[in-house]
């Protein structure tokens, strides 16, 4: 009887572990459906600007021990005086040729040094491989002193519906990008301008995208976590047997 009763505690005892292992899992499946998309704001608190105007910046440190995935948004804070050039060609990057017509530029129509206007736009990142971003502003003297930087963008959980749309009026790239390409670059309708309206939703629709991506990591986890579940009543069910 005793014999018995010690082998009944060691399953009980098995059973338990198995249980709270699945607990865990489930816990863990939950944690990591919450940020399917980032969001990131390019320099932090410094913003978008370069070594002339704010000594600190420091984009490469800034870039170090991130990870960017497609879908994910550039938040860049900076003025109507410094401009966004995005370009996935490495020579024009490194000239800080601003002057191609293998990149998108996002600038204010009218520079001015006397008047400056805060400014906020919201680019998603919408190719895979490396993607690179500078000002052009004053010949690209802004880019030679320290406003550029480049990111390495993973599939992850690829691109959200609203960035694959094929209607170009509202969608910034094609579904699959050419990313075995070095030359190619997605065709964009992404504003250009800091003054058209789809800047004032950027951020907005960034976090739109991040639902999308969260709603399909939770679907999935839906399902493992029913699968844990059901383990779990099963168990339970042979522990009270037990």
């Amino acid at each position: 009887m005793e014999r018995k009763n010690s082998s009944s505690s060691s399953s009980r005892l098995i059973l338990t572990n198995i249980i709270c292992f699945c607990i865990l899992l489930l816990v863990l499946c939950f944690i990591g459906s919450v940020d399917a998309y980032e969001n990131y704001t390019v320099g932090d608190s410094l913003g978008w600007y370069d070594k002339l105007e704010n000594p600190n910046v420091d984009y490469q440190q800034w870039v170090a021990h991130k990870s960017f995935s497609l879908g994910d948004f550039l938040i860049f804070n900076t003025d109507n005086n410094h401009s966004i050039i995005r370009t996935y060609n490495f020579s024009t990057y490194k000239a800080c040729d601003y002057s191609g017509d293998d990149i998108t530029e996002w600038s204010a129509t009218d520079p001015s040094a006397t008047t400056v206007i805060p400014v906020t736009i919201a680019i998603p990142l919408v190719k895979e491989g490396m993607t690179y971003f500078f000002s052009g502003d004053y010949d690209g003297e802004q880019c030679k002193h320290g406003q550029r930087f480049k990111v390495n963008v993973t599939h992850g959980q690829g691109l959200p519906p609203s960035l694959r749309e094929t209607d170009s009026s509202s969608s910034p790239a094609p579904a699959n990008p050419d990313a075995d390409n070095p030359e190619s670059a997605p065709d964009t309708t992404v504003s250009s301008n800091f003054d058209h309206p789809k800047n004032s939703t950027d951020s907005s629709e960034g976090d739109d995208d991040g639902g999308d991506g969260d709603a399909k990591k939770q679907s999935g986890c839906s399902s493992v976590s029913g699968g844990i579940i059901s383990a779990i009543l099963v168990l339970f069910g042979l522990s009270s047997i037990l």
